[in-house]
């Protein structure tokens, strides 16, 4: 059997966590993004999770890309008070005003960083100097919730009028875009990540 980090097999039993959590965890946490259109829609997801578990994100991935049109930024950053009460009334998605209209402001500042600087990629990127940080973990308990690339990228991204952001939910946003390999050593995907640029 494969080892795999502890946090897609909780609430699994023996054999391990869902299929989707584990799919995403072998497949796609931890593998660093450059194309921007996946960065606005892991920057997206992490918003909507402040306060709830990943899993609740995962489960309504599908959900959120035919709500929020596949993810499109620019449509996004146009969404009017119309789009925002079917929003509301779309049970497939977490129905949280502020953070509705949050991922609005979140599309337009996103689309700002995209004119100063040609690519949020390129931006994002300069956070961890260019190249994944690669940590090496042994246990689950000693993964960080936040980091010091993670507090400056944040404040960062909070000055340019990001919302729903804080610097747990930007770490999260890290170790899912692959900006840190955080897959424990044991991991069987730890050294597949490592290989990656």
């Amino acid at each position: 059997m494969k080892k795999r980090c502890e946090w897609p097999l909780v609430g699994g039993g023996q054999t391990g966590g869902s299929d989707l959590m584990l799919k995403y965890h072998d497949t796609e946490w931890g593998v660093p993004q450059h194309n921007d259109k996946i960065l606005f829609e892991f920057l997206l997801l992490d918003s909507f999770q402040a306060g709830l578990s990943w899993s609740t994100i995962l489960n309504k991935r599908q959900n959120f890309k035919k709500a929020f049109d596949n993810f499109s930024v620019k449509k996004i950053a146009k969404y009017d008070k119309k789009k925002l009460a079917q929003l509301m009334g779309d049970a497939g998605i977490i129905r949280n005003r502020l953070k509705i209209e949050g991922a609005v402001k979140n599309a337009k500042a996103f689309l700002q960083i995209q004119k100063e600087f040609e690519s949020f990629n390129k931006y994002v990127w300069q956070f961890v100097g260019g190249k994944p940080k690669k940590n090496k973990w042994k246990t689950m308990r000693q993964i960080p919730a936040i980091s010091k690339e993670a507090e400056t990228l944040n404040k960062n991204l909070k000055a340019r009028g990001f919302t729903f952001v804080g610097p747990t939910i930007i770490y999260a946003f890290m170790q899912g875009a692959g900006l840190v390999n955080d897959h424990t050593i044991y991991c069987f995907r730890y050294n597949q990540v490592s290989k990656l640029k």
